[in-house]
């Protein structure tokens, strides 16, 4: 439910804030991306991605770009499924323990109602 009021206010966001043209530099080209994001977060994404292709190309000593960029975007698909299946397995355990907790209210309510306190 969160997730779909948030994605609300992104578009609703998104709509009152026009696209700007943003330059950034990943793996040694330049590149103009069109986006209603501010700079600070564009560059922020830029510099993960390059980061990501620069650890790969030293990793596998790989110079073709093109592979690397693949590789680098499969590890981030996997960062985004994790983070997505934690957040996930989290609200699932707080949905858990708001219903025990709001039971063990009920039950403490109701034995309150039998027995006043003294």
């Amino acid at each position: 439910m969160a997730r779909f009021r948030s994605q609300r206010l992104e578009r609703a966001r998104m709509d009152n804030n026009p696209s700007q043209s943003h330059k950034v530099v990943i793996y040694n080209q330049t590149y103009t991306l069109r986006s209603t994001h501010d700079s600070e977060y564009i560059q922020e994404l830029a510099e993960h991605v390059n980061k990501r292709m620069n650890e790969i190309a030293r990793a596998t000593m790989t110079v073709d770009s093109l592979r690397v960029a693949i590789l680098a975007a499969i590890q981030i698909a996997d960062e985004l499924h994790q983070s997505r299946r934690e957040m996930k397995e989290t609200e699932e355990e707080i949905a858990e323990r708001s219903a025990k907790y709001a039971e063990l209210l009920d039950q403490f309510l109701r034995s309150d109602a039998v027995e006043p306190a003294k």
